[in-house]
């Protein structure tokens, strides 16, 4: 099953920003048993790596994955703690080119139809919508799918995204997953509520 087909059935993946082990497995925890077993843990802090080793070990079931991967050495830190995923905010050639040499499941940020194209020559056809609401959201999103949606194109669209909208993006056949930056730390409530969004919408 490729990375996309697997979000699929996950379609809400939680955006995390954590600064410390014992941070990151109690919100892996709750997540898991909540019902949302993705993450997106950001190498926005230190812990990062430390956590992604850890909770792919401890939820080897759960799609882990790495946010915020700026350069060719966090992609390699990140794979190398057994991230299934990397993500980041813009599009960095170097980066993408390093992830499809090495094989690995890469989604770079792109808002722009010209970053999509330059993303699409280098093989990617997952990419990250971001920032989503700010870019435009739906309407934003929908117009930059339109050229492309013969070439089997999936997005994550990630920033902005919140109970109020998630639903919007969901019903869009081109987004395989939704990014969750309000699932950072939240009530166990919030988690359950996003499940069960997320269950309307697998695939």
């Amino acid at each position: 099953m490729t990375l996309v087909e697997q979000l699929e059935k996950i379609k809400i993946v939680p955006v995390l920003v954590l600064n410390s082990l014992d941070e990151g497995m109690a919100v892996c925890t709750d997540l898991y048993n909540n019902g949302l077993r993705a993450a997106e843990i950001t190498f926005r802090t230190s812990a990062a790596e430390e956590v992604i080793r850890e909770a792919s070990k401890r939820f080897p079931d759960m799609i882990i994955g790495a946010g915020t991967v700026l350069n060719v050495a966090d992609l390699h830190r990140a794979f190398d703690a057994g991230a299934k995923f990397a993500v980041a905010p813009g599009f960095n050639p170097t980066v993408v080119k390093e992830a499809i040499k090495c094989g690995f499941d890469f989604a770079p940020g792109v808002c722009t139809p010209s970053e999509a194209e330059q993303a699409m020559e280098l093989g990617c056809k997952f990419l990250k919508f971001f920032p989503a609401e700010a870019a435009g959201g739906t309407a934003m999103l929908k117009s930059l799918i339109a050229p492309y949606k013969h070439l089997g194109i999936r997005f994550m669209p990630t920033g902005g995204v919140k109970p109020a909208n998630v639903e919007s993006y969901l019903e869009i056949p081109e987004v395989a997953a939704v990014g969750g930056t309000w699932l950072n730390k939240c009530p166990v409530e919030t988690i359950r509520a996003a499940a069960e969004i997320a269950k309307k919408y697998a695939k």
